[in-house]
């Protein structure tokens, strides 16, 4: 999507943090914003810093609720008439780490985090693709879906899942005059991650080192507004990867690295050969940047069926 003007974004988690700072640059290339959010006090404040100004709609939403997530949809079509953007955002903290026995908080951060992205793209794609006028979507991952973050495991699940949702959706929508973007944020200045500068209740002299290292990036993170135009750069490009933190990449150099070498020296067959090139070649057109196809109405997606039982030991 070149030309932004005049077209509709609907944002999840869009009254504070990224989404407000993703609204913002929306708001300044001219296009028409609709802010869900379940936070009362972030949608008053929200409302406060974009008081005036008529191409804001808010309507409270719960990204995990299906029914209450389609009428935030349906309101806003009513308001606007139609959704262009999608930007799947709205996520929380917590959820447990991976051995430990609770189950409540590890359901209620996938609902969100990973549950809210596929219920926003269900919802809303079909809606953009039976408008026929192209379109984009968001979905915001974090670095957490790219390297671990300790005590996290919940988040980091989540957080992988949407990178490998968001590309299966590149590749189903590439065709369709609908780009798709995938954001891994690091230290944003968002409510998610507050300091005790923003929580008196938050005890600096006795946390955790990790806590307290957290805590420093924080001081010195990016601005949600400048994540925001990066945002618009990605959907103009129709680029993919949207990273914004460049202190994680010596890392992710060195993930790669290890994963390459863990791979076995003894030569596949000539079939699996041309599969596997076949399936890369596909990939590699429709991850493409740039790939921009005449914007189409729904008529139904190809799938690939292999059945659903799989020998006896694999997965």
């Amino acid at each position: 999507m070149e030309h932004l003007e005049g077209r509709v974004a609907f944002i999840t988690g869009g009254a504070s943090g990224i989404g407000l700072g993703m609204a913002k640059a929306f708001l300044a290339e001219g296009m028409k914003v609709s802010l869900a959010d379940w936070n009362d006090d972030h949608i008053a404040k929200a409302k406060a810093a974009l008081a005036g100004n008529n191409a804001v709609h808010f309507v409270k939403a719960n990204v995990a609720d299906r029914d209450n997530l389609r009428a935030a949809v349906n309101e806003t079509l009513e308001h606007f008439g139609k959704i262009h953007v999608l930007c799947n955002n709205a996520g929380v903290n917590g959820g447990g780490t991976a051995a430990s026995p609770d189950f409540e908080d590890w359901d209620r951060a996938l609902s969100v985090n990973l549950g809210g992205v596929v219920n926003g793209t269900k919802i809303v794609v079909p809606i953009i693709r039976a408008q026929g006028e192209g379109g984009h979507v968001v979905n915001t991952s974090s670095m957490a879906g790219v390297v671990p973050l300790p005590g996290l495991a919940a988040y980091s699940t989540a957080k992988y899942a949407v990178r490998g949702f968001s590309e299966s959706l590149r590749i189903q929508l590439a065709e369709k005059g609908i780009g798709v973007s995938c954001l891994f944020p690091g230290a944003t200045r968002t409510a998610l991650v507050p300091t005790p500068e923003d929580d008196p209740t938050l005890d600096e002299e006795n946390a955790p080192q990790f806590l307290k290292d957290l805590w420093d990036a924080m001081r010195g993170a990016i601005d949600p507004e400048d994540t925001g135009r990066a945002v618009v750069e990605a959907i103009r490009e129709n680029r993919f990867y949207i990273f914004t933190n460049r202190e994680f990449l010596e890392e992710v150099k060195e993930r790669h690295r290890e994963i390459e070498d863990a791979f076995p020296d003894d030569e596949p067959t000539p079939g699996r050969v041309k599969f596997e090139n076949a399936r890369r070649e596909m990939v590699k057109n429709l991850m493409a940047p740039g790939n921009r196809p005449v914007p189409q109405t729904d008529d139904g997606d190809m799938a690939l069926d292999l059945g659903s039982k799989s020998p006896e030991g694999n997965s």
